[in-house]
């Protein structure tokens, strides 16, 4: 990469975080499930605790889904030789940021 950095650790590093993201969603499938209507077996306080948990489930399913995005358009900056540059400003991201966010797309100063 011509800002200095290992492709081949990056690469890991976001594949490794990729399938994490990817296992955590197969994981949390069942918390998404429709709630069922069963005022015998679920009260109304239960039912609704349930609602609530299924709809921070599907926050977290689209949370996921956000990341898995930014973690492929990372991928494929990393394919084109553009990966730890700023869109912004075309000036490398310090390695110290891509560390917190290895999606990150641009630098300190762009992104603030």
């Amino acid at each position: 990469m011509a800002n200095g950095f290992d492709e081949r650790t990056w690469r890991k590093r976001l594949e490794e975080l990729r399938r994490a993201l990817a296992s955590e969603d197969e994981g949390a499938a069942e918390w998404r499930k429709p709630v069922e209507l069963d005022q015998q077996s679920v009260g109304r306080l239960s039912r609704m605790d349930a609602m609530q948990q299924q709809a921070m489930a599907d926050a977290e399913a689209r949370r996921r889904k956000s990341d898995i995005a930014r973690i492929d358009a990372a991928l494929k900056r990393l394919d084109d030789g553009e990966y730890g540059w700023c869109l912004g400003c075309g000036e490398a991201i310090a390695e110290k940021r891509l560390e917190i966010d290895p999606m990150a797309t641009q630098c300190v100063g762009c992104a603030a």
